[in-house]
Parts: C-alpha cells; sequence; structure tokens
C-alpha cells in the first residue's frame, strides 16, 4: 500500500473560494440537487461501531448504496440530461464500466430519452443486464473503461447524439457534489470524508460543496492499487494513463484522471491512497458481516483504509466513509466471502488417504461429525496421487469454528487411526 500527500493546504482557506477553475460553484450544486429531485433519495447516514473501534476515531458510513440504480452516479446523470434540456432530442449516449451506464440509462428513462451505452466486454453480467432492463440500447466493446469511451463519443459524433461523460463534466461534478450536502446536513462534527476515486467526479463534488462551506473539514481520496493513475498524475501536473490489470474494484478502474478532476482533486483533497485487492475484498465482507450492507468492491475502498490505518492520524470529529455503490454479482459475493472464510481459518480442505473398502468412507465420515465441523464437500481422488493400489484419497471441504477447532479436527481424527494421511490444503 502506498500514500501519497498532495499539495499543501492553508489552514487558513478562506469559506466559499471557488474551485480553481471556476465551473462548479455552490448554485451550480444547488441547482443539480434540484434537478434530480424525485427522482434521487437523501441516502442514510449510518453509524459503524465495530470499524470506529479499529480505527480510533468515530466513523460513519455515507449509503450510497442505497442509491436509486445502487450507486452515486445516478444524481451527476439526472444534473447533466437535465441541463441539456431539447439538445437530448437525438438521445444521450455513455460509456461505463456499469455504474455510470444504469445511472444514465435510468436517468434517461425517467426524463423521456433515448440512450444508448457503451460498456467494456468485461462488464459485469448483473450490470449489464441492469442496463438493458432499463431499455437502453447496450453495445459491449474493448477491454477497459477507456474503450468503451471512445466508442460511445465516435456514436455520439456520428448520430449527433449528446454524449454524457461519466467524471469529466462540471454539470455531472454538480450533480455527485449532492453527497457533500446531505453530510453536511446530516453529521454536524464533519472532519473528514473518505471517498472512492475512479475517474474524480464523486470526490471532486464532494470537496468543493464541503469545503466551499466548512474548509477546515478534510477529504481522502482512496484509489484501487491496481489501476491509481492519480498518484503519477498528481505529481507530474497533468493526467497521466497507466496500465491497469484487473481488479475487484471494478467502478473505479480509469486508467486517466480527468482534467477537470485532476485539478479538483490537487486543489481540494488532503491525502490519496491506495489498497489492495486482499484488502478491498476484506472490506467488503466486513461491511457484509458487520453493517448487513451489500457493497461493491468500488464502493468498499474508503472501509479498506481505514482498516489497513493507512490515514493520517485519529482526528476530533465525525469520519464519514462514502459507501459509493452496491452493485456486485452473486457469484462475486459468494466468492468474496468464500475466501474470507478460507483466510480466516474458518474453511478448510483436508486430504485423506483411506484403504478402497467397503465403508471406510462411512468410518470416516462419522469421525468427522464427532468434530462439530460442518462437512460442505466429499470428493475422492484417485488419479494424479501416489496412492497404494489398494488406497483412495478422499478430498473434505469443512467449515470449521476457526484455526483452534480445525486443530482439533486434525487431532480427532489422528486419534481415529489416520496419522500421517492428512494433509491440510
Amino acid at each position: 500500500m502506498q500514500s501519497s500527500h498532495l499539495a499543501p493546504e492553508s489552514d487558513d482557506d478562506p469559506p466559499h473560494e471557488p474551485d480553481p477553475v471556476g465551473l462548479v460553484t455552490d448554485d451550480d450544486i444547488t441547482r443539480a440537487i434540484g434537478a434530480g429531485a424525485g427522482v434521487v433519495r437523501q441516502t442514510p447516514v449510518l453509524t459503524a461501531r465495530t470499524l470506529s473501534e479499529r480505527a480510533g476515531t468515530r466513523v460513519v458510513l455515507k449509503a450510497e448504496n442505497l442509491q436509486g440504480t445502487g450507486s452515486f452516479k445516478l444524481r451527476g446523470a439526472m444534473a447533466k440530461i437535465a441541463s441539456l434540456g431539447s439538445e437530448t432530442s437525438g438521445g444521450v449516449v455513455c460509456g461505463s464500466a456499469g455504474n455510470h451506464a444504469q445511472a444514465v440509462a435510468y436517468a434517461a428513462r425517467s426524463l423521456g430519452v433515448a440512450c444508448e451505452v457503451f460498456m467494456p466486454e468485461t462488464a459485469p453480467i448483473a450490470k449489464a443486464d441492469a442496463v438493458q432492463a432499463l431499455g437502453a440500447t447496450l453495445h459491449l466493446t474493448g477491454q477497459s473503461v477507456d474503450e468503451a469511451l471512445a466508442a460511445a463519443q465516435a456514436r455520439a459524433q456520428e448520430a449527433a447524439m449528446c454524449f454524457i461523460h461519466p467524471f469529466d463534466d462540471p454539470e455531472v461534478i454538480a450533480g455527485q457534489a449532492g453527497v457533500g450536502r446531505e453530510l453536511l446536513e446530516q453529521v454536524p462534527d464533519l472532519a473528514r470524508v473518505i471517498v472512492p476515486v475512479g475517474g474524480g467526479g464523486l470526490i471532486s463534488g464532494i470537496a468543493v460543496a464541503i469545503r466551499t462551506r466548512r474548509p477546515d473539514v478534510e477529504i481522502v481520496g482512496v484509489q484501487a492499487e491496481a489501476c491509481a493513475p492519480y498518484v503519477a498524475s498528481l505529481a507530474a501536473g497533468v493526467p497521466i494513463a497507466v496500465d491497469s490489470v484487473r481488479s475487484i474494484a471494478d467502478g473505479i478502474a480509469v486508467k486517466r484522471p480527468g482534467e477537470l478532476t485532476l485539478r479538483l482533486i490537487d486543489r481540494w483533497v488532503k491525502q490519496l491512497v491506495v489498497v489492495t485487492e486482499d484488502q478491498i475484498a476484506e472490506a467488503m465482507v466486513f461491511l457484509l458481516e458487520r453493517s448487513k450492507l451489500v457493497v461493491e468492491g468500488a464502493g468498499a475502498v474508503g472501509v479498506a483504509a481505514l482498516l489497513a490505518g493507512n490515514l493520517l492520524k485519529p482526528i476530533e470529529g465525525a469520519t464519514a466513509v462514502v459507501l459509493s455503490g452496491g452493485n456486485v454479482g452473486a457469484g462475486m459475493l459468494a466468492e468474496v466471502a468464500r475466501r474470507h472464510e478460507t483466510q480466516a481459518g474458518r474453511r478448510v480442505v483436508l486430504r485423506v488417504r483411506i484403504p478402497d473398502l467397503p465403508g471406510t468412507l462411512a468410518t470416516l465420515l462419522g469421525i468427522i461429525g464427532t468434530t462439530g465441523a460442518n462437512l460442505l464437500d466429499v470428493q475422492h481422488m484417485r488419479e494424479g496421487l501416489d496412492l497404494h493400489i489398494q488406497e483412495t484419497a478422499v478430498q473434505l471441504v469443512l467449515e470449521t469454528r476457526g484455526p483452534e477447532h480445525t486443530a482439533g479436527v486434525h487431532a480427532t481424527l489422528e486419534a481415529g487411526g489416520y496419522q500421517g494421511a492428512i494433509e491440510i490444503l
């Protein structure tokens, strides 16, 4: 994990100072919030006792995973399309990994506008299906968000459609800023906000909304280590594309920062950190177990950063973590949970050699039953192992209460006559 502290800031920054390019103002944010009225919901702020104890400071969770379409993106999509008015007569088009696509499709349908969406071929099936269910025309193209964006821009020029950028647009940023406005109302002692960073639209909007009114509040961004272009881009002062690998946080796997968002983040954001794939996966499970919230990888990176202890020291007041989205497929969620159980020592694979005779498997399973372990799977294995002609191997997948219980299972099997015949994988 790495940490990057951004350009020094003065503690005396005056309130109501405009953003560095003058394109996102307090009034713009108010208008953008109005554009989403009746469609965009105010999401709840939830307490997080266990996370607060782990972080050593009071933590609350801003549950944008409970927003319409399952992410904050609906705010920006509504603001942008509403601002275009009659220009949308030819329809709108966007490129996205999934959340922006769903938001634009939903906003377009609510405003009676035709919509086309370009997504990478690797986009999660659940997100692609959701886009089609909202009535948009879906095109799967390329292997990255950047390729989908390029295809969407080409389609906009070809068909005289309005292109809706996922993050590098003042109206979109102003729409996302609604999250910040709500936090100011919902958390009176707000001192720090931790925000996922992909293209940078969400953190830019939140930062402008909060720090023009409360310049004392710290804004912290979190990227996935597998795709973290802001570290190098901020150091260089210009957007720099990076090679990315596939990330569990697909919603923020943007290889190149925006021109506008880079400047806003450089001006308003206090700290930028990155988290690993393992840390993101653990944060997803933590939220599922402790807060009963389904949060996708991109939405969980802020919690991952807190659990990893890679932020600036604890501060007085509340730390709000923005859970930016909850659009994760059931298969991915199951895989993350299964992996966590294995790492926590609650899921174990045993391979046992037994005589290849009738009744020996039943005897083995009877011994397992006395240990209190839950048998999840059993499989005979005869190929690829150095077995005696009269032996077979049985692979068992067990659910236990943890390492101590697993050690007890091992001891019980040895006492039952399986000494030296057990391999824990």
